[in-house]
């Protein structure tokens, strides 16, 4: 099986438990995710099965679309309901919904976070997590993500207030972080308390295989597979003719005259990410481009799917 599955994640397992629930279904020994989604989390993650597997960091850079709740008053070592909590304080009543719409307008766009110790990222060669387990804290490299949308749904005005909201952001981008330097802005603290994660690019929850049903019946797995041209759908395509086919496959360099017509977007000559195909409809290659004589363009494979 080559492909991609939209697997819905529980809460309470880590993705890469998901990862191996799927090879263990599947009985394949070519089984990657697109971006790992907290144990806490649940919602839409990509499983590259087989070949797919070389495309997994085409995949990783897609917008994220979350839904999730935080909770003020209250934060937490690891910013999310799973931690210990280290702090309470009371809100105060001037925090109204226009106050929370106006701080959520300030974070959209490009902005710089520094990783929670309770994080996958690492530091010299370890988990921050497993550090934070040891109880030692570490000094982290900012980061620079995108906020590309952030509305206030809903605010649920009690002894510890709920703020529900959506984002939709760049990869890398940690919401729970986003949580907590709300609440440091609001003076009152918050943290992460749901979290689901809607879509991915243009693959959404509503898409997805639940993964209990799943080990139930494996067949979903042929029903809901999606092929790694369909996956890569944002990309163009050239077919080559019949005897550039294993100059291809061999990860040889083809030029224009080897094409069998080439898209006008892409006669520029820009470095571009294209697909390569056969004449029988074969997904042969990733590729980039590249004028470098004024006239011809050249086409570098850079993943190839050999048998596929």
């Amino acid at each position: 099986m080559n492909g991609i599955l939209n697997i819905f994640k529980p809460k309470g397992i880590s993705s890469h438990q998901v990862v191996k629930e799927v090879r263990n279904i599947l009985n394949i020994p070519k089984v990657g995710h697109t971006g790992t989604l907290d144990p806490s989390a649940s919602g839409v993650l990509l499983i590259c099965l087989g070949q797919a597997t070389k495309i997994a960091e085409f995949l990783v850079g897609m917008k994220k679309h979350y839904q999730g709740e935080m909770t003020l008053g209250i934060t937490t070592d690891s910013q999310d309901a799973e931690g210990k909590i280290i702090g309470k304080k009371e809100v105060c009543s001037d925090i109204d919904e226009k106050r929370i719409r106006d701080i959520f307008q300030k974070y959209e766009g490009s902005i710089s976070q520094i990783p929670p110790m309770f994080s996958a990222a690492h530091y010299k060669g370890k988990r921050l997590y497993r550090l934070a387990r040891k109880g030692i804290e570490v000094k982290r490299t900012p980061k620079e993500v995108k906020i590309y949308q952030f509305n206030l749904i809903n605010y649920d005005q009690r002894v510890n207030p709920i703020v529900k909201f959506e984002v939709v952001c760049s990869k890398g981008t940690y919401v729970r972080t986003l949580c907590n330097d709300i609440g440091n802005e609001l003076g009152c603290g918050a943290h992460l308390s749901s979290l689901i994660r809607k879509k991915v690019g243009n693959f959404s929850i509503e898409d997805s295989i639940n993964l209990a049903e799943f080990r139930e019946d494996k067949t979903l797995g042929k029903r809901y597979l999606i092929s790694i041209d369909s996956a890569l759908e944002g990309l163009k395509k050239i077919t080559v003719k019949n005897e550039a086919t294993k100059t291809v496959l061999n990860g040889g360099v083809i030029s224009s005259g080897q094409i069998v017509e080439i898209p006008e977007e892409l006669k520029t000559g820009k470095d571009k990410f294209i697909k390569i195909f056969d004449a029988k409809g074969n997904l042969l290659s990733i590729a980039t481009s590249s004028k470098e004589d004024g006239e011809n363009i050249f086409f570098k494979p850079v993943k190839v799917f050999k048998n596929y």
